[in-house]
C-alpha cells in the first residue's frame, strides 16, 4: 500500500536519528493515511486520506444512507 494522501499528496519522509553520542540512523516518518470513503467528482469512492485532509474540510463524506423498512402487502 502506498502511503501517500490522494488529496495533498503527503507522502513517508526520511532523516536521520541521533543519538546521545551523535550516531546516526536512518528512520522513515510516516503519514497518518486513512482509507475511507469520499465524494470524489460527483461518485462514492474508497480513497487514501492523510489526518489533517479530513479534519480540514478537504475531503467530503456521502450522505448516510437511510433504509426504509419492508412493508407487506396482503
Amino acid at each position: 500500500m502506498a502511503r501517500v494522501c490522494e488529496f495533498c499528496e503527503k507522502r513517508p519522509t526520511t532523516g536521520h536519528l541521533v543519538s546521545h553520542s551523535n550516531i546516526k540512523t536512518k528512520t522513515r516518518w510516516l503519514p497518518n493515511v486513512k482509507r475511507m470513503k469520499a465524494v470524489v467528482n460527483g461518485t462514492t469512492k474508497t480513497v487514501k486520506v492523510c489526518s489533517r485532509c479530513i479534519r480540514s474540510g478537504v475531503v467530503r463524506r456521502p450522505v448516510k444512507r437511510t433504509y426504509k423498512a419492508a412493508t407487506k402487502t396482503a
